[in-house]
């Protein structure tokens, strides 16, 4: 029996699965799923992702939210991708035959996106960046831990999938508050604080950014309730 090991950089995108967590890991969640709640960034990813395969996992998911690049694309889309790629060139192609009846099943309940993932090592929180990511790569969303987490995949012979859901579309800028906020790889509500503060031209912005939040929020907690992260093929 296979058994699957999904990733998420932050209690908050963890909670989807297992509500009553208080983070850490790898922990087991009652369909026998492992999850480990690592961080922001590929580093911390990628440290997960062999624990989870330490403790058992024979397939390993990329979990959480996402930055929409495609205009197409509204906050609480589901991002499914056939490929996840780096900005130093790297190129994961995701598993297939388990990917696509998940995105069949998630489609029946919420927008689906599939193409190319983005991992990118900083925040891409300008409109203007965004606009140019897209040009250059052709993604239709991004993050900061897929390809680490398909590396890991790669090496050990593993398949490997990304869910994401979309916060912030490619029309929204992310306030410098909520980038500075993130920086040490988890989200500081001190520093947010404080950066609001400075910053009183964020709230607007944050506003914004909360709603969109709340609906990717509702979303992710849609494709965790259809309980079909396992690999097909798992009792």
């Amino acid at each position: 029996m296979t058994v699957a090991g999904v990733v998420a950089a932050l209690a908050a995108e963890a909670r989807a699965l297992d509500p009553a967590g208080r983070g850490g890991g790898p922990r087991v969640l009652p369909d026998g799923t492992l999850l480990c709640i690592s961080g922001i960034g590929g580093a911390a990813a990628a440290r997960a992702a062999l624990g989870l395969i330490e403790s058992g996992a024979g397939a390993l998911v990329s979990w959480g939210m996402a930055g929409a690049l495609d205009p197409a694309l509204a906050a609480g889309a589901v991002c499914l991708p056939d490929e996840v790629i780096g900005a130093d060139g790297a190129s994961f192609i995701t598993a297939g035959y388990w990917r696509a009846p998940l995105a069949a099943l998630v489609a029946a309940h919420r927008p689906v996106a599939c193409g190319k993932l983005l991992t990118s090592t900083r925040a891409i929180d300008t409109v203007a960046a965004k606009q140019a990511a897209y040009r250059a790569t052709g993604a239709v969303a991004v993050d900061m831990e897929s390809t680490a987490v398909a590396q890991v995949a790669a090496t050990h012979g593993l398949p490997f999938i990304a869910v994401r859901v979309i916060v912030d579309t490619a029309g929204d800028t992310v306030p410098g508050s909520v980038v500075a906020a993130s920086a040490a790889g988890q989200v500081k509500l001190g520093r947010l604080i404080c950066g609001l503060v400075l910053s009183p031209a964020d709230i607007a912005p944050l506003v914004r950014l909360a709603r969109r939040y709340r609906i990717a929020g509702r979303s992710l907690a849609a494709v965790a309730g259809l309980g079909a992260l396992a690999p097909p093929g798992v009792a």
